[in-house]
């Protein structure tokens, strides 16, 4: 298949009240193992990259990459563009390929939040690239952008109501209790705020903030109607503590095929696991 824009299948997902993973990748060995998982569980996948893992790896490469695993595949990908607020940024990541793109000016005011993303609603949807905004701010430190907690504040269901209408946007990340990183306790999700939200809007919900939330609260986050899960943190720190027991279980080996083959079956095995909580074959067999 080709890549595609998310707006279609977070629609399928809000309306049968499942969710979408969406998983943040840094290289070929991470990226491998979601798209394994994905066509393991049959689910629709997103994957994504930070401005940050575009200036690591280039965003031609980026591209590249996925259009391979999406061709090689029979299940629907989309590639997103995740917490940029640069706009010349997003442009450039449209013009290479991505479907996908995320405008972050939560940090802005209200009506300077509504102009930018304005703005990119007008240049991606003429190419069918599906834009989320965010509303409220998430606290924790999503690649370079950092929220202290105390500057951490909820979504206004009245405001994100307002934006949706004045921006258009075609999917809508509210911040609802969840933080960017792991959790030092349970987070403090706002589920009546996430359903009063979902009530108000006639778009699919993000849920930023999905690494280490538990089991059941993120069931209870996709049940509220949240249709995009994100997880980033979870996958990176599963990644690297694969490595980090390869190398303390075998600390004279040193060829990266074996301990590269290690830290993906434990990035698989976490991709299966999250999918499945957003919602198994069970939910997505409605529209297959």
């Amino acid at each position: 298949m080709e890549l595609v824009s998310s707006t279609q299948m977070l629609e399928d997902a809000r309306k049968y009240k499942y969710g979408v993973a969406a998983i943040n990748f840094h290289s070929l060995e991470m990226l491998q193992p979601i798209v394994g998982a994905a066509e393991e569980c049959r689910a629709p996948i997103i994957l994504q990259t930070t401005e940050g893992t575009v200036r690591h790896l280039g965003l031609e490469y980026i591209v590249a990459l996925v259009r391979v695993a999406a061709a090689k595949s029979k299940i629907p990908m989309a590639l997103h563009l995740d917490h940029c607020r640069d706009f010349n940024v997003i442009v450039r990541a449209v013009r290479a390929g991505y479907t996908s793109v995320m405008i972050d000016a939560s940090l802005d005011s209200f009506e300077d939040n509504v102009r930018k993303t304005k703005e990119v609603v007008r240049m991606a949807r003429a190419v069918n690239v599906n834009v989320e905004a965010e509303i409220g701010k998430v606290g924790g430190v999503e690649d370079e952008l950092a929220v202290d907690e105390k500057d951490a504040f909820l979504a206004d269901p009245g405001e994100c109501e307002e934006f949706v209408r004045r921006t258009g946007v075609s999917t809508l990340a509210p911040a609802v209790g969840t933080a960017h990183g792991m959790y030092k306790g349970l987070p403090g999700i706002d589920y009546p705020r996430i359903r009063e939200i979902a009530s108000r809007v006639n778009i699919p919900l993000v849920l930023h903030g999905g690494s280490g939330i538990p089991d059941e609260q993120l069931k209870l986050c996709v049940a509220s109607g949240m249709a995009k899960i994100n997880v980033a943190t979870e996958i990176r720190n599963t990644f690297t503590d694969a490595v980090r027991q390869f190398f303390t279980e075998q600390p004279q080996q040193k060829d990266p095929r074996y301990y590269m083959a290690y830290a993906r079956e434990a990035v698989q095995n976490l991709v299966k696991k999250k999918i499945n909580i957003c919602g198994g074959p069970e939910a997505r067999a409605q529209y297959q």
